[in-house]
């Protein structure tokens, strides 16, 4: 988005987020120029896509085009086209459709984890999931919801529906038309079920706003299963109709508050607080026979261990207080070994005294496009090295003897294969994909063999032996839709997890006989074993995370399977509207019908105009008409601001162009009323500016360290009117350049982590004029995070200068952090040194009235000291100080059981007087960043 502030350089800072991050979202200008782009367009859908993806484009344009009147039923018929956009540079698994503007985009990179998101081709998932969105979208636009978007445009209707419809429906409906249409899905994955099941199994029967809203301390699943489970439950006990009904209701605020609520209870004859209890009954029968586990330690994951020898284990773990770290586990005393790099899973394999994993590297300049490296750590003298760059490898495995690694490798085309390198990052052969599988989570069995789960073209599964030189496989298990994942090797036997029925649970295969096993298993689905001659372990997940088990391998009884199948099938968690009707798995009737293929022209809808946004982030209040073209590669505003600082009114147009490498950045603004202390009084103008400039987002995050770098230049053209009696002193025309770096580096954070424990940021504006005037302003604002007192505690040390030059006849801007409580004036030289010290206080996980949740309080004591030089002549300079201390108390809150906000009460003592202002020495302020819509 663009910036709602006074200068143009501010534009930097709105950015600065979406630079130095590896999460994936809508990014700005993302895509390198280079890719050309295809189109299929349909009625119900525009797919755009990088050449040579046109079988991918066409398909997912099929199954949108056919799939929809089929669903449109149990939803409603409104129809408008939305673009969807293929991103193929990125190694995450994710999608999106979002409003403002309406379009949506799908990362293609398939997820190494079936048993997470289901044995769907990815691109059939990612379209029958993310299509649904779109459809609710479309009839959202009703009522209310309507006026709004009428008024504000499409923010305007994503405020209303937000506020009348929550995410856990979004996501619920989704999931089960995905669910419905394909007859797979996550709503027959054991493991979509695992948070409610472990909560079900440890006896925790949180509230309805802490299992909306979350927690710090407490594990909380996300809304999806939960959403599942409500939408399944209506549809079995109330028709297929049922959510069409409630969603229109509620979308249209028939009843104005609480209309959701409101809506379920007009069609059901229930209230909220029953229908959503009957829903979570509805499924936790199912699991009826589970034991209720006594586990009131705090929240600590287990995952992916692997036995050194029978009293030593290695592991992952991770808790709300510490990032993801490799563990050696030694007759039950925990070491921490380093922590891991950034990555995407928590995958990693062991062999001979060392570590391989992938982590996830940015690229320097798109944000669409990143790398999975890998990286192998010794764990015996602690050195790490990144082994491979820019590559995009997954499920890293080693050799017994440590010397090879066998990975995924998943080019942006689509294609999958398996590489094997030694431990410099060598290529050595690649392994040739006759069947064109997908493969997961492969490992050496020989050092001639290989074993891997794969998935063939329509997502049956299978564990294959695979010959590194010829490609060529046997297969082990008949394939199925039924989910395989983590196998591990000992002697000729190969233990692994499949999906059987509502369970997920172990088996093993002797490579020999072909003989398949499992085990009387009973409580949680169990994932990633790892064997020795004496002993089992594996993971299960609970309420606190994934915990280890172990076993002795004699107390485990292998039972032989007759007739060599996984037993069980999917299941259909006593949901039987999944069978329902014409579209029940419809996905296998899609016809693959030749569409027409086409340029698309990346100047389309340049100027998109979409919203109306109010922004209140003071001391700037803004509202801003806001554009944005389908590639994401230009951005525009027309924007209105009042400053409070001082005190003055904007009017401008400004455009960002994201497709080069710089950033283009060019704009117009008319400013009323600009205000600045001179000769011991304040005077008043008015100023016009036209400026143009570039910008260069990098990236240099990498291992565990989040860095971003922003250069950026912007000349300006200003003309200036004074009031009447400065006329003949200041009128003119001036320009000036704006010269910007930020600069900013920080560690990995936990959840309950208010700051990194280690971090700097800092931002260096310098400008000057390049006309006759005599001008410049140098401002440098830096902020070092330090760890505190405790785990969850931060020192922040705030450093600042800014200073105009002694000869100026032009007044910039004013951008320096004054001391709290202090009215701030724009003076010659300031210089600042900030002391804060942030703690939590207490973590409440308790609302009210389905309104308000507080999910944490936190307190910031901090001490202020600026000191001012400025003119009370033209020649003659004065200083004055300018110290506060004080505390803010802050209240982390979730409204609506959705939306995070975080406000305060901040408490300034001034130590000196309030030159500028009429504030008396004690000051109490409400800090209230809000941004709507």
């Amino acid at each position: 988005m663009l910036t709602k502030k006074n200068t143009r350089e501010k534009l930097l800072l709105a950015f600065l987020t979406l630079i130095a991050t590896v999460a994936k979202a809508q990014e700005f200008g993302g895509n390198p120029p280079s890719i050309k782009w295809r189109q299929v367009n349909t009625r119900a859908a525009k797919v755009i896509f990088p050449a040579g993806m046109d079988s991918i484009g066409s398909r997912v344009a099929n199954i949108v085009n056919q799939m929809n009147p089929l669903v449109q039923p149990t939803i409603g018929y409104k129809q408008k086209q939305i673009s969807i956009l293929l991103q193929n540079q990125t190694t995450v698994s994710n999608a999106y459709v979002g409003l403002a503007p309406f379009r949506s985009e799908f990362y293609l990179t398939p997820d190494q984890n079936s048993f997470e998101i289901g044995t769907l081709p990815w691109a059939d998932q990612l379209a029958i999931h993310e299509y649904r969105h779109v459809q609710q979208f479309n009839n959202f636009n009703v009522g209310l919801s309507k006026a709004l978007k009428f008024v504000f445009g499409e923010s305007g209707q994503a405020f209303g529906n937000d506020l009348a419809i929550p995410n856990w429906f979004y996501e619920g409906d989704a999931v089960f038309n995905e669910t419905h249409v394909s007859g797979r899905g996550r709503g027959r994955l054991p493991y979509f079920f695992n948070g409610y099941r472990a909560l079900w199994d440890a006896g925790k029967n949180y509230s309805w706003m802490k299992l909306r809203n979350g927690s710090f301390v407490d594990f909380i699943p996300d809304w999806y299963p939960m959403g599942y489970m409500q939408v399944a439950y209506g549809r079995e006990k109330y028709g297929e109709d049922f959510w069409k009904n409630v969603t229109h209701d509620a979308a249209a605020y028939r009843s104005l508050f609480f209309p959701m609520q409101s809506a379920i209870k007009r069609y059901s004859g229930q209230s909220f607080k029953q229908f959503t209890q009957a829903g979570f009954d509805h499924f936790k029968l199912i699991y009826s026979k589970d034991e209720h586990a006594a586990d009131t330690s705090p929240y600590k994951s287990e995952e992916y261990p692997f036995f050194v020898d029978d009293n030593t284990l290695i592991y992952v773990k991770s808790t709300y207080k510490v990032p993801a770290q490799f563990t050696i586990r030694c007759n039950g005393i925990d070491k921490k070994i380093i922590t891991r790099a950034i990555s995407i899973d928590s995958y990693f394999d062991y062999a001979a005294g060392k570590i391989v994993y992938a982590a996830n590297r940015p690229d320097l300049r798109w944000g669409y496009r990143d790398y999975n490296e890998l990286r192998l750590l010794d764990i015996n003298t602690g050195k790490e090295t990144t082994i491979t760059r820019r590559t995009k490898y997954f499920s890293p495995s080693l050799s017994d003897d440590g010397k090879r690694v066998v990975a995924v490798e998943v080019d942006p085309g689509g294609a999958n294969q398996l590489q094997i390198l030694d431990t410099e990052g060598n290529l050595i052969t690649t392994v040739p994909n006759r069947e064109n599988l997908f493969y997961t989570y492969p490992k050496f069995f020989n050092n001639s063999q290989l074993i891997a789960p794969v998935r063939d073209t329509q997502g049956k599964m299978s564990l294959a032996l695979v010959d590194i030189a010829t490609g060529r496989l046997k297969y082990l298990l008949p394939f199925s839709f039924q989910p395989v994942a983590f196998p591990r090797v000992h002697g000729d036997m190969v233990y692994f997890s499949a999906t059987s029925g509502i369970n997920d649970r172990l088996f093993a295969v002797n490579i020999v006989t072909g003989k398949l096993y499992t085990t009387k298993q009973s409580g949680l689905n169990k994932y990633q074993a790892t064997v020795t001659d004496n002993k089992i372990a594996w993971v299960e997940f609970t309420a606190t995370g994934y915990k280890i088990r172990q076993a002795d391998d004699t107390a485990v009884k292998w039972t032989e399977l007759p007739d060599n199948h996984i037993p069980g099938g999917l299941s259909a968690f006593n949901v039987s509207n999944l069978s329902r009707d014409s579209a029940a798995n419809l996905l296998p009737a899609i016809a693959s019908n030749p569409l027409p293929v086409t340029r698309y022209n990346k100047g389309y809808h340049f100027f998109n105009f979409h919203s109306l946004v109010p922004d209140f982030s003071d001391p700037n209040y803004t509202v801003t008409l806001e554009g944005e073209n389908i590639l994401n590669t230009f951005q525009s505003e027309i924007l209105f601001n009042y400053n409070r600082n001082e005190g003055y009114k904007e009017f401008g147009f400004d455009g960002a162009y994201g497709a080069l490498f710089p950033w283009i950045i060019a704009g117009f603004n008319y400013t009323l009323d600009r205000r600045a202390f001179y000769h011991n009084t304040n005077i008043y103008w008015n100023e016009s500016d036209i400026h143009g400039g570039v910008q260069v987002p990098l990236n240099f995050s990498s291992g565990r360290n989040i860095t971003g770098l922003t250069l950026a230049s912007t000349l300006h053209f200003t003309s200036t009117s004074f009031q009447q009696q400065l006329q003949k002193i200041f009128d003119q025309s001036y320009s000036y350049l704006s010269n910007t770096v930020i600069f900013s580096n920080h560690i990995q954070q936990a959840r309950q982590n208010i700051y990194p424990r280690f971090g700097e940021s800092i931002t260096f504006n310098y400008k000057r004029s390049i006309s006759s005037l005599t001008a410049n302003q140098t401002l440098i604002n830096g902020t070092l995070f330090l760890p505190g007192l405790a785990t969850n505690h931060n020192l922040l040390i705030n450093l600042a200068h800014q200073q105009s030059g002694s000869d100026n006849v032009i007044s910039f801007s004013n951008d320096f952090p004054f001391s709290r409580g202090y009215t701030a004036e724009n003076l010659h030289q300031l210089d600042k040194f900030g002391a804060d010290y942030h703690f939590p206080i207490a973590y409440p996980d308790a609302g009210i009235a389905n309104t308000l949740y507080f999910m944490r309080i936190r307190g910031d004591l901090f001490f202020d000291a600026t000191r001012a030089r400025y003119f009370i002549s033209r020649t003659t300079t004065a200083s004055a100080d300018f110290k506060s201390v004080g505390g803010t108390l802050y209240f982390d809150t979730k409204w609506f059981n959705q939306q995070s906000l975080t406000f305060g009460v901040r408490y300034s003592h001034l130590l000196n007087a309030d030159m500028f202002g009429n504030a008396g020495p004690n000051v109490l302020e409400i800090v209230l960043p809000v941004s709507f819509l």
